[in-house]
């Protein structure tokens, strides 16, 4: 795990705390909805509300709470956000029915994207810009290998499958956010941005970079496809057993966390994230045409179409991520980092939201040409990514232009930037 993380400094320590946070996040991510049926009792009517209700809650917060990151400085708002989601977080061990849970799991929710986009705007804080894609491809692969560890412990838990050993497990979630909280306080500081450096949304004028972050979150959509679609095709269209679900989780895993770096090579300017961004979105394509393949083949060539596929996707998946990176950290002003990378969070959050409708309709009704359709849809947006962060780049370049002019022209005028 050592070999994972960047080299010693601001990089190395972020790494780590996002390492202990996605730790207790990939436990409770693998037994948050179990524990709501078994421990509290929730139907899975109630369930899925809860769900939906806080995952609404956290979409309208969002901008607002990269706001808060900006002004009040994004190592306040991450140390206070886990330290309030530590408490939350404890709370669930007590909530006994629907109500309850469903402010628990809404409250925690709006912490966690609060500490989400405090940490994205520490990163842009603390390290260089040509260097920020490559630290975040270091932290991703370090912090896909915790999650793993994770949902291994889930597996432990669940194969107990006492009440005790789920509020253990609660407990221990409970506590790798306090020492993220508290590790949080050793980060150098970022220092809060003044009202004066900008309007206070100002990303809701900012047409291009919402552009972008539609698109983007578009074409993030082909997580859903590992999560929901491939494991019910496996079962449904094609002959390999349904052990190869959890093999293709496998490889993509391994290979995120062994190649998340390379894949982030040539990112570190928004025109060659474009290109990257397209390459990523051209391997997903690709991916979604090998499974078609799979449609109904037996369970030999099944299993090695859908590993093909598996590869095919990963590399897709380290690729887009890379490219969507660079362009969202160079398209933000530093001024505004904060509510910048909460849009960008936003775009993935209104694609996960519609997808897995979508996909699984296409896909397990149609079969092959649901996988061909796919194709086509990821090919588009990859293509259509250049285009739009041009459009971003020139917009940018406009806007420092007219600010170099007022300063010009009025003595002691302090630009954004300033």
């Amino acid at each position: 795990m050592r070999s994972l993380l960047p080299p010693p400094g601001p990089a190395r320590l972020l790494a780590v705390i996002t390492m202990v946070m996605t730790l207790g996040q990939g436990l409770w991510m693998a037994l948050s909805a179990i524990y709501a049926v078994t421990v509290l009792h929730l139907t899975t009517g109630q369930l899925g509300i809860s769900v939906s209700v806080a995952a609404a809650i956290v979409l309208l917060c969002s901008i607002p709470l990269g706001h808060l990151a900006d002004r009040a400085g994004p190592r306040t708002v991450q140390m206070w956000s886990f330290l309030v989601l530590t408490v939350l977080t404890c709370a669930l061990l007590f909530a006994t029915d629907f109500w309850p849970y469903l402010v628990v799991v809404s409250l925690q929710g709006i912490a966690y994207r609060s500490g989400r986009s405090a940490r994205k705007a520490m990163l842009a804080g603390l390290i260089p810009s040509a260097n920020r894609v490559t630290v975040l491809a270091q932290i991703r692969a370090a912090s896909n290998a915790s999650v793993s560890v994770g949902a291994c412990l889930a597996g432990l838990v669940l194969a107990v499958g006492s009440r005790v050993a789920y509020q253990g497990a609660v407990g221990f979630i409970a506590l790798t956010f306090l020492i993220t909280g508290l590790l949080t306080m050793k980060e150098p500081a970022v220092p809060p941005v003044p009202a004066s450096a900008g309007p206070a949304l100002g990303v809701l004028r900012d047409v291009p970079f919402l552009s972008f972050a539609a698109l983007d979150g578009l074409l993030t959509t082909h997580a859903i496809l590992l999560d929901v679609v491939l494991p019910l095709w496996v079962l449904r269209h094609t002959g390999a057993p349904r052990w190869m679900s959890a093999v293709i989780l496998l490889v993509n895993t391994i290979l995120v966390v062994t190649v998340q770096t390379w894949a982030a090579r040539g990112a570190d300017d928004p025109r060659s994230a474009a290109r990257v961004s397209l390459q990523g979105a051209g391997c997903v394509a690709g991916a979604c045409l090998v499974f078609a393949l799979s449609d109904g083949a037996a369970l030999l060539p099944a299993c090695l179409l859908l590993v093909v596929g598996a590869v095919g996707h990963a590399l897709g998946e380290v690729r887009q991520a890379a490219g969507s990176w660079g362009i969202a950290f160079e398209l933000a002003p530093d001024h505004a980092q904060g509510q910048y990378q909460a849009t960008h969070a936003m775009g993935a959050d209104i694609g996960k939201m519609i997808a897995p409708a979508v996909f699984t309709w296409l896909v397990l009704d149609h079969g092959a040409l649901g996988w061909v359709v796919l194709a086509g849809a990821f090919a588009l947006l990859g293509a259509a990514m250049p285009a739009v962060v041009s459009r971003g780049l020139r917009t940018r370049a406009a806007a420092g232009e007219g600010e170099g002019e007022g300063a010009g022209s009025t003595a002691g005028e302090v630009t954004p930037a300033g």
